[in-house]
């Protein structure tokens, strides 16, 4: 039991160990679930009856461990503005949930082990992790940063495929890659005649998708279309920035980081999340002193757009949305938004309101039956009740014509969304982002790292603003071209190549990761079949084979 629990911890260690940021080891990924697999594997030998529950803790060990390790910062974040003891419930979700999810699919490969033979198990594992990833982007408790694909942001020179895959090609790799290597260690024994063949098969699948990344990545040539942009990283406090800092203070400060590096032919100039943050009418903007000390800035710039964060609001007479909130003061609703907003040398003015909320910050998870919550998520710095938002993606262009990706923070972790702006038009990705709520911690490293894979799957260049950093401009390949320190006012200025392909992810989605869900659920409707059936069984034959026995027939290795 004791050498269970430490092959879990191995794994965990494993997987910390590849994971952004640290440098040069994402390769360890395609063997860091090795050990849990062998873990997995000496506990189905055993004697005993409770095999079901032992999986499930040992798996847990090791998944909540290497959650926890990789976004300690979490609880950074969360400690700042609320007691301990309620950031460490809070810190459930990111903490627990994810790790409960990965421990499920694991159980769920158990549970194959029982009704079929191993090779169909593996299939089903890889459909019920990618099934879990999935289902962990779509629902109210969205948290993907954990996505296996996700890992080899640091290598991305390895993953140049991900234009045609995204991130779920990587998930796949790694899964198929580590049952490939489990595989070949259980086959080092002497006289196994499967073992070359399992040598030529793991050797194959770690090294060809690199030969071909490689490949790609060093072929790889932009087409000459530059356009001029500035990003600007004003380096505002984050607890300071809506409260003792005076907005027009905040503004001037980003027009004069502006002005240091603008020239005739600049076309963006782009602030981060909730560089406006003054409480802002859409309707009424253009009456604002924000507004028109903004388009003042642009008098000298032909040319010239501020794409920036604001914090917007919009009012109905009725409750038009399911986020309006009632106004008791002037009896009508109103939405709040965490938002981008696009200003230019003329009166037009254009709007992009966030989608990709972050749960308890930005939305109440389930708001209809977990309301209790609210108060909790509001001490977080969330609202008490949910952001408005919009559920397709829109792209802002310039007077000129180019077309950006207003990805505001969060959102740029969803390879698919990001995607949706590009077949929009979008020519290159402006993500605008406050990573200082977390500190000098590893969480603003691994934002700015997974922006790459948004670079590679779209190949379009990002041009990322960053509040307190770290701020960036990252090449259609994935290189991060120039980026700013953390912690200090600046401004980045580039001749970026503006792309109007469509890459093979773009026009199809995650497809991969759909494909996944399906087979998880009808791996799921076979489990149920196979326990019906073998219960119709047990009454029909009395003594019938016991787990124990099913286990011993379906030990068969991969066909060798």
């Amino acid at each position: 039991m004791k050498q269970n629990y430490l092959l879990a911890l191995g794994s965990a260690f494993l997987l910390w160990l590849a994971w952004p940021p640290i440098p040069f080891t994402a390769i360890i990924l395609l063997i860091a679930l090795v050990p849990i697999l062998l873990a997995v594997e000496n506990i189905l030998t055993l004697e005993s009856t409770r095999k079901g529950r032992l999986i499930f803790r040992t798996a847990f060990l090791c998944f909540v461990v290497w959650n926890t390790a990789s976004i300690y910062w979490v609880i950074n974040s969360l400690t700042a503005v609320m007691p301990t003891w309620m950031a460490l419930f809070v810190a459930i979700i990111p903490f627990g949930l994810g790790s409960l999810l990965m421990t499920i699919a694991f159980w769920l490969y158990y549970r194959l082990r029982l009704v079929t033979t191993k090779f169909i198990s593996y299939t089903g594992l890889i459909c019920f992790w990618i099934g879990y990833e999935y289902l962990h982007q779509t629902w109210d408790l969205a948290f993907p940063w954990m996505n296996l694909g996700n890992g080899f942001a640091q290598s991305h020179y390895l993953i140049q495929w991900y234009e045609f895959t995204g991130v779920y090609g990587g998930t796949l790799w790694v899964l198929l890659s580590n049952i490939l290597i489990f595989e070949l260690y259980q086959a080092l024994r002497p006289g196994d005649p499967g073992k070359l063949k399992l040598k030529f098969l793991s050797a194959g699948m770690i090294l060809t998708p690199i030969v071909i990344s490689l490949i790609m990545y060093f072929g790889y040539t932009e087409k000459s279309n530059p356009a001029n942009i500035v990003v600007v990283q004003p380096n505002i406090d984050p607890y300071e920035k809506f409260g003792s800092l005076n907005t027009s203070a905040q503004i001037a400060r980003m027009i004069h980081l502006s002005d240091s590096l603008g020239q005739s032919n600049t076309e963006y100039f782009i602030w981060p999340e909730t560089a406006i943050s003054q409480d802002t009418e859409e309707k009424n903007i253009r009456m604002e002193p924000n507004f028109i000390a903004i388009q003042a800035f642009l008098s000298k710039y032909k040319n010239g757009n501020v794409l920036s964060g604001i914090e917007s609001f919009t009012m109905y007479d009725s409750q038009k949305t399911e986020t309006a909130r009632f106004n008791e003061l002037q009896r009508n609703y109103y939405d709040v938004f965490n938002a981008a907003v696009l200003i230019e040398n003329s009166p037009r003015v254009q709007f992009y309101h966030k989608s990709k909320l972050v749960p308890g910050v930005e939305q109440t998870p389930f708001s209809n039956s977990m309301g209790f919550l609210k108060p909790a998520f509001a001490a977080f710095g969330g609202s008490a009740g949910s952001y408005g938002k919009q559920d397709e993606p829109s792209v802002f262009y310039s007077q000129s014509g180019i077309g950006a990706a207003p990805v505001i923070c969060y959102e740029s972790i969803w390879g698919e969304y990001v995607g949706k702006y590009v077949k929009k038009d979008a020519q290159f990705i402006a993500i605008i982002t406050n990573d200082g709520w977390w500190g000098n911690t590893s969480g603003k490293d691994q934002h700015l790292q997974y922006a790459k894979l948004r670079a590679i799957e779209t190949r379009r260049w990002v041009a990322r603003s960053a509040n307190t950093g770290i701020s960036a401009f990252i090449n259609q390949r994935g290189d991060i071209t120039q980026q700013t320190k953390w912690w200090v006012p600046a401004a980045l200025k580039a001749d970026i190549n503006l792309n109007e392909d469509l890459t093979f992810y773009v026009k199809h989605g995650d497809y991969v990761a759909i494909a996944g869900s399906a087979g998880s659920g009808l791996f799921g409707i076979f489990m149920l079949f196979s326990i019906f059936a073998g219960k119709r069984n047990k009454k029909s034959v009395p003594g019938s084979g016991t787990d124990s026995t099913k286990l011993k027939l379906n030990q068969t290795k991969l066909p060798a």
